[in-house]
């Protein structure tokens, strides 16, 4: 082949490029204004998605993960369309098989992370507890420091930072103690069967309604609740202001102080347990004889024959 055969050829060739790109020049241009339109769109969704999001959910790192999720869902869908009117259906099937199956493998490979992810939506969008509330899940206690994409952050009472994975968390009862802004206190007391549970009950409520903490709407309710070995046993309940555990700690310590107090200014007596020894059961040792084996006899001690 001459050199003015391949010129020949390679005119042709350009020729005809130059003719399709005529004929495509306005599906190209159509195309052009689909993107520039998906991408105006697509921002503008973005940010009024991203302002909708903080208002609900107190998570920076969550709201920017969904408002560019969303954002990068409609440029593809855009860049779909755009291919779809340059007449290139062959490559968007393509590009979707593609995507469907990237998607499916990073899926399994990647299932638990996906897992934490979204448990971490879903916690920083319903909100079951924000950050300083005081919560208990998977046998952990502590205050919420943070809700990250995959773990909570807890502290806990003794300092400890607790990572506890938000799949965990959402899989597992969670008690919050500070959504409410209030905790009763529950503290059982024995007193000896022969005071007179009238006085014990009047002296007892007493104490415990003098407490700065506790919330005055709330009243003090007193229950005896069992006849115990050696004492006959109640409980008193009251409500506290509760947004610290320290606030619990501090007014439990102040009722025990108090009703100990009123109860030795009353005279009422908290019984040591009491145990009543028989030794004169039919069959049984000599109490005398046990201790002599022992060698307490030796000792200069006595007893009874």
């Amino acid at each position: 082949m001459g050199l003015g055969k391949a010129w020949e050829l390679l005119a042709a060739k350009v020729t005809g490029w130059a003719r399709d790109f005529v004929l495509l020049l306005p599906n190209l241009l159509v195309a052009i204004v689909v993107l520039v339109a998906f991408w105006l769109g697509a921002k503008l969704v973005r940010n009024l998605l991203l302002r909708v999001l903080r208002r609900v959910s107190h998570s920076e790192q969550v709201n920017q993960i969904l408002s560019y999720a969303v954002y990068f869902a409609i440029l593809a869908v855009g860049t779909f369309v755009a291919l779809g009117i340059l007449g290139l259906q062959k490559t968007v099937t393509s590009l979707l098989a593609g995507a469907g199956i990237i998607t499916l493998a990073l899926g399994f490979a990647f299932q638990d992370i996906a897992a934490n992810l979204m448990a971490g939506v879903y916690l920083s969008v319903q909100r079951p507890f924000r950050p300083g509330h005081i919560i208990e899940t998977k046998d952990f206690f502590g205050t919420v420091k943070r809700v990250h994409l995959r773990w909570t952050e807890i502290r806990t009472q003794q300092g400890q930072v607790v990572l506890i994975p938000n799949k965990e968390v959402f899989e597992n009862p969670i008690t919050n103690y500070s959504a409410s802004g209030k905790r009763r206190i529950d503290l059982r007391v024995g007193v000896s069967y022969g005071e007179d549970l009238e006085k014990v009950k009047r002296v007892a409520t007493r104490a415990v309604e003098e407490i700065a903490t506790r919330l005055p709407d709330t009243g003090v309710e007193f229950f005896y609740e069992e006849f115990g070995d050696s004492s006959i046993n109640f409980v008193v309940r009251f409500w506290i202001s509760y947004t610290r555990q320290p606030d619990f700690l501090q007014a439990q310590s102040e009722a025990i102080e108090r009703i100990k107090k009123a109860f030795d200014e009353g005279g009422i007596t908290i019984p040591f347990p009491i145990r009543t020894l028989d030794f004169g059961v039919k069959g049984g040792e000599r109490l005398s004889e046990v201790l002599e084996e022992t060698g307490a006899s030796r000792q200069g001690m006595r007893f009874p024959s």
